[in-house]
């Protein structure tokens, strides 16, 4: 998106386009109106037409951030270099990226995820997870179609969704609570798998999955 010509833009184009300039903005005024505003006469495009590419207001508006977000990750890793390496090292440099992609908008992520958090926006944000966890798993390469293509995202989007509630109030140097958070996390999802294969194969309902889910979002510190 970064070659859009944002005054030639489509309205889907400009959504994730202008998304980013409006998450800066969101810093101080919140994912509001005035920060599409403050977007749109940054980038030189007609507010008017800023707003009917997020006629759904807010969330349209996050929408488009993360979106800018895959897209970002998406043209990063076309390149093909995610293929040698171990399953575990693709997923955490896959949410690593992301991680850094957002860094210094801590204070509108913050303000995105309460909004996330209303009653009517919490299925809507539940579908954002479960696309970028899509992503991930596709750019490293899995191909599942069956219980393990959902279980896989499922798994991810807790675990990213964890890791991002660690992200926005981490002031350690360098992100480096995060980042042994999101380790811990990966080691999980690994012995998650390893189960599967071990306790899936005989009786697939003597393994709990929303409680091994539950346990990742709400781990023991």
């Amino acid at each position: 998106m970064a070659d859009v010509d944002l005054k030639d833009a489509t309205l889907d184009e400009l959504r994730v386009a202008l998304a980013p300039e409006i998450a800066v903005a969101a810093m101080f005024d919140g994912w509001t109106d005035a920060a599409l505003v403050s977007a749109a006469e940054i980038s030189g495009v007609d507010p008017a037409v800023a707003r009917l590419a997020y006629k759904g207001g807010a969330m349209d508006m996050i929408d488009g951030w993360v979106a800018s977000v895959d897209a970002k990750m998406e043209a990063e890793f076309a390149d093909g270099r995610l293929d040698n390496m171990p399953i575990r090292e693709k997923i955490r440099t896959l949410v690593w990226f992301r991680l850094e992609a957002i860094s210094g908008l801590e204070e509108s992520l913050r303000r995105a995820t309460a909004v996330q958090a209303m009653p009517q926006n919490v299925a809507r944000a539940l579908k954002q997870g479960w696309s970028s966890a899509d992503k991930m798993w596709r750019l490293a390469g899995d191909t599942a179609t069956d219980y393990n293509h959902y279980t896989k995202r499922a798994t991810l989007g807790t675990i990213y969704g964890a890791t991002l509630a660690v992200f926005v109030d981490d002031e350690s140097d360098g992100k480096a609570e995060t980042a042994a958070f999101l380790d811990r996390r990966i080691e999980d999802v690994m012995k998650f798998e390893k189960a599967k294969a071990q306790f899936l194969g005989k009786d697939r309902e003597s393994f709990d999955v929303a409680r091994f889910l539950g346990r990742l979002r709400y781990p023991q510190k």
